[in-house]
């Protein structure tokens, strides 16, 4: 049996802890600095993933001790690795074991491969962006910038301010050469006013979101419907441009793959944009949240997969949670089951699963006849033990039916 309602408390693993990411300005100098390190913790991955396979194929241990016990060995060994910080060393090696203890538990518990989380891979210099991590004894900020260790001095673009200390930060580069820092801190409750109201959210592809009131609608935004000429004529230029096997990207092949990650970098933020702003508007006006517990996952093998992605709904729904817990308001997920044959006025449920051609709900029960996606967020109220009076447009329960005309 599943739960009906969970709690975004519940949900979230990382609920003491928010990320903060902003841009980086990069000096040459610096840069260099950067990619020494990043040469350094790929280097003592991929030879983690050897030392792994190897304990495989022997039938032996490789636990973090032993990791811990090859670092020091190396570091003792080659003057190179004694060079950079030892932090991101270390924290390379936490990662490393991080991820192939994910993948032995999945295999323990016979996940089935789509589900299951694979072994680390080796990180090939081509294709692994670099990315270094910094506990707080790696990194200071003084003056406005970001201090590493091994003397890499970097400036900031302060958006937004740190609501507390930090007490780590990812200094990574993006795929059209960005680079961004992300700072850990504790999260702080910025509680809003109260508003006595409720409301029930409905994921969906026609809308992405349809919720009990009629103001707090989202709309398909279709952002990459809107680029798809610009994408298709990039993935066009990389085709003619592709190297064979074994060769590397001429310089058309690289700034054809450097516009397409730009175009698709754009049409991240607009979504997410998107999705933070509806979110910030519904949990202001909202004390209560009654989401749909909806996994879009599945909807990649179907014929809607690429207006499903374009919606975005994961990314939406993650930042509807992360705002109601930020905000103090009352988040509660249902389960997505049966919420499109049930009737939110009187519960009763369809005996077959409507088409999705059919957009109107009508309950053989009692006779309610309302929009498909309309009635659905009413149910999620329902599920999730919340006062429909307080949502706009859901009947209170036991008030009496409106009459025929």
């Amino acid at each position: 049996m599943f739960d009906v309602v969970t709690t975004a408390k519940q949900q979230a693993e990382n609920a003491g802890h928010a990320r903060y990411t902003y841009r980086l300005r990069v000096p040459s100098t610096a840069r260099i600095g950067l990619e020494a390190e990043w040469a350094r913790c790929r280097w003592l991955w991929n030879e983690s993933v050897a030392r792994s396979r190897r304990a495989h194929s022997e039938d032996e241990k490789c636990g973090p001790a032993r990791l811990d016990k090859m670092l020091t060995e190396a570091r003792t060994a080659m003057a190179w690795l004694r060079q950079g910080s030892s932090v991101p060393q270390q924290q390379t090696i936490r990662d490393f074991g991080k991820s192939r203890a994910k993948a032995l538990k999945d295999i323990k518990n016979r996940l089935p491969m789509r589900r299951r989380a694979g072994m680390p891979k080796v990180k090939r210099k081509r294709d692994a962006l670099p990315s270094l991590n910094y506990t707080r004894r790696g990194f200071r900020l003084r003056d406005g910038r970001l201090h590493l260790a091994g003397n890499i001095a970097l400036t900031v673009v302060w958006s937004r301010d740190l609501p507390a200390k930090p007490s780590s930060v990812r200094v990574y580069q993006d795929a059209v050469g960005h680079w961004y820092c992300s700072f850990v801190v504790p999260t702080q409750v910025q509680p809003l006013p109260q508003t006595r109201r409720v409301i029930g959210i409905d994921w969906g592809v026609k809308e992405t979101a349809t919720t009990t009131s009629d103001a707090h609608d989202l709309p398909h935004a279709q952002q990459g419907k809107k680029a798809q000429t610009k994408l298709t004529r990039y993935d066009r230029m990389m085709a003619r441009r592709k190297p064979m096997k074994g060769q590397t990207g001429s310089k058309g092949y690289r700034e054809a793959k450097k516009w397409r990650a730009k175009t698709y970098a754009k049409i991240a933020r607009q979504r997410q944009d998107t999705a933070r702003k509806w979110a910030k508007r519904v949990v202001r006006d909202h004390d209560a949240l009654a989401v749909e517990d909806f996994r879009p996952k599945f909807l990649a093998k179907t014929t809607m997969a690429r207006k499903a992605a374009d919606a975005a709904i994961g990314a939406t729904k993650t930042a509807l949670i992360e705002m109601g817990r930020k905000h103090g308001r009352d988040v509660r997920l249902v389960h997505p089951a049966h919420t499109t044959m049930d009737c939110a006025s009187c519960g009763a449920r369809t005996k077959h699963a409507l088409p999705l051609s059919e957009r109107t709900y009508t309950c053989t029960a009692c006779g309610t006849v309302s929009p498909r996606d309309k009635n659905s967020a009413r149910v999620m109220l329902v599920r999730a033990g919340l006062n429909p009076a307080g949502a706009e447009g859901v009947r209170p329960p036991g008030a009496p039916l409106p009459e025929a005309a």
